[in-house]
């Protein structure tokens, strides 16, 4: 069986949608190419080719046919991945953390933002024909189609001026030359299109029009057509840029160097990519953190806004860990790497940003689905515009064809194509900006329909750090006997509870016994053998289904509960050892993001394993509804029963929550970019706030309230302009303003996003 190559390449020159479609439709014609992803973000193209079949270079020739630049990137491209959480749970809405590995990589060719220019992220936005290389690093107005724009401009406003005191005979050349200078690069480019299965491109419409005109004597609205196109191009190039720049802004926090530590104690600079993971880095006072890792020595604030977004510097001391891009305030750190530059937060961030705006929102689907037959009917309706009336209405023929290929531009998609995706891209990387990850407009697009948000607790509206408040033996039985037994069961687990007892047994200076053979019971408990004994620590639930009478720790089990404590029974064999209760904390801002979502009008519902006195407690201090004692299974058969009402998004932590993350409508993990929080859900909120909840619906709703503004512009003016056309009294240059205007409009509106904020 011959297997496919992933490779992948750069592609300077996409500025819209309509780009991404052209490029798609004209390498998807070649023998043995399958897979197709062309990212307008990341100005990359990859794709899968087959043994024998077309070889890169031949795939780059076709996209450079089209008028852009090609430049392949150096590592194959691994295909989307995405990993899965399946943690046991063991009681009280317990989560081992069994995190998969995250995804497969994603080429990032110089090892995510500590790389080069022009390299991995692409950051650059050179044009066309006109262009080359070099303008990646130009400011707009430095660009090849910049330059096309000032060569045309200066023609047409020489024409203009020259008008007044020359007879048109010979000013009718320079329109004329316009026209043409124009038409070189656009009708190359159409040709080309058509050749790669595109012949009904905006090229085409716009070429075929100005033609037109120039053969009916219209040359100076010929002139002012192409000028105006040519303008909008650049208008085009210039949103791109700009929505781009969300991902630049990221890619900058990195610092491009890094102070490693020798084993002797001295330091040596480093570029901040070639920090490996094991690695000891010094951050002092004022300096970025150029990794992601975990402090072995000192303790400072760290300020976390510009990843996370939250304002607020957070204290740090050994054993915390630290996130690539925070910046230290007043201690100095050592620091070790614990993952690698291509791999830390900042570079996942960017990587889910590029593909987040790669993936299309169902309304962008259905708008491109309907451009697709717009424009060959346009160009009939133009035919018939032309035909019909000389005949019907008596127009002369020079006014039909004018009046017919006004129409023709007139049709122009590029508004229509544009309205959604500059839409989306301003929103989600509005979003990014705010520690409010989202992967894809489908998604963005659904988090603002939903009627219900389900929250899990542990981890989610609380801090995620129990500690132990109470240790209740059975009679005969002593604290640090119970202690000591609990913490070996719970030896080597990361779940918040089991890290709260093995903290109170370091504590108090108990030492955890031996144990081997750990296993879970989902949603129930974990067991182990120690000694020669069977020992579980789980929910109360799991002790009575085991048959265990609690005798007088049932009354005690019920007085702690009653108080919002979640309590574990530790089993010896079939026989209570004793009670072990734990306290944990409601978020700080986890009562006000819930009124806000209850503003929103949005319902904000609690689903947790623990028990149903202590989750009742919580719910009722927060201000909302709460199922309890649910198991993984239980939780997916509420999500199902409240989709029935409408959409439902799911926030959980993203250690075992993925079953009902993927069950929902919409899943949003909460962690400080963990993996499983930027890998396994639709979106994450990196603040680590419940109010960040009520941000995400906010954005999504201010998105598709953009997006149906820029369709209503799109369609709104080329109606008017249609009937203004075919009534007379408006012309050629009017009606591909239409489209630019349009286009600018659109544009500029959806740019707006990038200044969103959050309501008060």
């Amino acid at each position: 069986m011959n297997e496919t190559t992933r490779v992948a390449w750069r592609v300077e020159g996409m500025d819209c949608a309509s780009c991404v479609a052209k490029v798609s439709r004209a390498v998807e014609r070649l023998p043995g190419v399958s897979d197709v992803e062309v990212n307008l973000m990341a100005e990359r193209l990859s794709l899968s080719l087959a043994p024998g079949a077309s070889t890169p270079d031949a795939v780059a020739r076709q996209v450079e046919a089209l008028g852009y630049k090609a430049h392949p990137l150096a590592a194959a491209l691994p295909g989307p991945g995405h990993a899965d959480a399946h943690g046991p749970d063991h009681g009280h809405d317990h989560k081992h953390d069994h995190a998969a590995p995250a995804a497969a990589g994603h080429d990032h060719a110089a090892g995510g933002p500590g790389g080069r220019a022009g390299e991995g992220v692409a950051l650059g936005h050179a044009h066309a024909d006109h262009d080359d290389p070099a303008d990646a690093e130009k400011p707009w107005y430095a660009t090849g189609k910049a330059r096309l724009v000032w060569i045309l401009g200066a023609l047409v406003g020489a024409a203009w001026g020259l008008s007044f005191f020359l007879p048109e005979r010979l000013t009718y050349p320079l329109f004329l030359a316009a026209t043409l200078v124009a038409l070189v690069p656009f009708g190359r480019r159409a040709i080309a299109l058509a050749r790669a299965g595109s012949p009904f491109s905006i090229e085409t419409l716009m070429c075929t029009a100005a033609l037109g005109a120039a053969v009916i004597g219209a040359a100076e609205e010929a002139a002012l057509v192409v000028f105006l196109f040519a303008v909008g191009e650049l208008l085009e190039n210039v949103a791109a840029g700009r929505a781009r720049a969300g991902i630049r802004a990221l890619a900058q926090l990195m610092p491009r160097v890094a102070l490693r530590l020798r084993p002797d104690g001295s330091t040596e600079q480093v570029m901040s990519e070639r920090l490996a993971v094991g690695d000891l880095v010094l951050v002092r006072p004022g300096d970025r953190v150029p990794c992601d890792g975990v402090i072995e020595d000192g303790h400072s604030a760290l300020d976390e806004s510009p990843v996370t977004g939250e304002s607020v510097p957070v204290a740090r001391g050994p054993g915390d860990h630290v996130v690539a891009g925070s910046i230290n305030a007043d201690g100095t750190l050592r620091v070790r790497v614990s993952r690698a530059a291509a791999d830390n937060t900042i570079s996942r961030i960017i990587r889910m940003v590029e593909e987040a705006t790669a993936s299309r929102a169902p309304t962008q689907r259905f708008i491109e689905r309907f451009s697709a037959w717009w424009t060959p009917g346009a160009m009939i309706v133009s035919l018939l515009v032309i035909l019909i009336p000389p005949f019907a209405l008596g127009w002369d023929w020079w006014t039909s064809i004018y009046r017919g290929l006004a129409v023709l531009l007139i049709a122009c998609p590029c508004a229509l194509v544009i309205s959604v995706p500059a839409a989306m891209a301003s929103g989600l990387s509005a979003g990014a900006r705010r520690g409010l990850l989202i992967k894809g407009g489908a998604a963005l697009e659904r988090i603002g329909a939903a009627r219900t948000v389900a929250f899990d607790k542990t981890g989610t509206l609380t801090e995620g750090r129990p500690r132990v408040t109470d240790l209740l033996p059975a009679e005969g039985r002593s604290e640090d006997e119970l202690l000591s037994y609990a913490a070996a069961v719970e030896a080597g687990s990361a779940h918040p509870l089991a890290k709260a007892v093995l903290a109170a047994a370091e504590a108090r200076g108990v030492t955890p016994l031996e144990a081997r053979g750990q296993a879970a019971i989902p949603g129930k408990a974990v067991l182990a053998t120690v000694g020669e004994r069977r020992i579980s620590v789980g929910s109360p639930r799991h002790a009575a289904e085991a048959g265990v009478a609690l005798g007088g720790l049932a009354a005690e089990l019920a007085r702690l509960e009653g108080e919002g404590k979640t309590v574990a029974v530790v089993l010896i064999e079939v026989a209570p050892l004793g009670l072990i209760a734990f306290r944990d904390e409601p978020r700080a801002d986890a009562a006000a993001g819930i009124a806000a979502l209850g503003r929103l009008g949005v319902r904000p519902v609690m689903l947790t394993g623990d028990n149903r006195r202590t989750g009742e407690a919580i719910a009722v201090s927060l201000g909302l509804d709460a199922k309890a004692e649910l198991l993984p299974e239980d939780k997916l058969r509420e999500i199902a029963r409240l989709k029935e009402r409408g959409p439902v998004v799911m926030v959980g932590d993203g250690i075992n929550d993925a079953p009902a993350l993927a069950a929902a409508s919409v899943g949003v993990a909460m962690g400080g970019g963990t993996d499983v929080a930027l890998e396994t859900a639709d979106a994450a909120v990196l603040k680590d706030r419940v109010g960040g909840v009520s941000e995400l619906v906010g954005l999504s709703r201010a998105t598709m309230a953009n997006v149906k503004t820029n369709v209503a512009i799109a369609i709104g003016l080329k109606a008017v302009f249609l009937v203004t056309t075919l009534l007379g009294i408006t012309g050629l240059w009017p009606a591909i303003l239409a489209d630019t205007g349009a286009t600018v409009l659109v544009t500029l509106n959806a740019l707006r996003l990038l200044a969103w904020k959050p309501a008060a």
